[in-house]
């Protein structure tokens, strides 16, 4: 290719187009995608899964990661849900609770020896700012209220002048 590109003057002379004219290769360097030798390897790796994955599972979709973050400095930090876990899993070889109220006693077993774990979206701030709605809402509810009477006031007084004066047009259809 590069001799014909020189032959039409598109390209100037390489430094190594003498070289390799002089010492061509054994054998035409052409590249070739190598094939596999045994087929194709399928590197088949199963699915990792452990029965307390389910109970982690479970823990962080109701109470979440909790208020502080791993302390990953410390080489013997148990998370928050390590020790749920393991509590699990000790409560579990005891064989006196249900499996249905397990996960619920584990949780009061942990607030027994010190652990505050709270439910995702039940914070302090959350609940404040939730008394704030209700009392705004009642505040606004009473406020309606006397309104609406005002108004149903004001509709009954027109009422009665209304037919006032309809009873003087029919004694005195012509006023002068």
């Amino acid at each position: 290719r590069t001799r014909n590109l020189l032959r039409i003057g598109v390209i100037e002379k390489p430094l190594w187009f003498d070289v390799y004219a002089a010492f061509p290769p054994l054998r035409e360097p052409v590249y070739r995608v190598p094939r596999p030798r045994y087929g194709k390897v399928q590197d088949v790796v199963p699915p990792v899964f452990y029965p307390e994955d389910e109970v982690r599972a479970k823990f962080y979709r109701i109470y979440g990661n909790g208020p502080r973050p791993f302390d990953l400095s410390q080489s013997n930090y148990k998370s928050t849900c390590q020790r749920f876990v393991e509590k699990y899993n000790e409560l579990k070889e005891g064989g006196k609770i249900e499996e249905e109220k397990l996960f619920e006693e584990t949780g009061k077993a942990l607030l027994a020896s010190g652990i505050i774990l709270q439910r995702r979206g039940t914070d302090k701030v959350a609940q404040q700012d939730h008394h704030k709605v209700e009392t705004r809402d009642s505040a606004l509810h009473l406020q309606l209220q006397t309104v609406l009477e005002e108004i149903q006031e004001k509709k009954n007084g027109r009422e009665e002048q209304v037919p006032e004066s309809a009873e003087a047009q029919k004694e005195d259809p012509f006023p002068s």
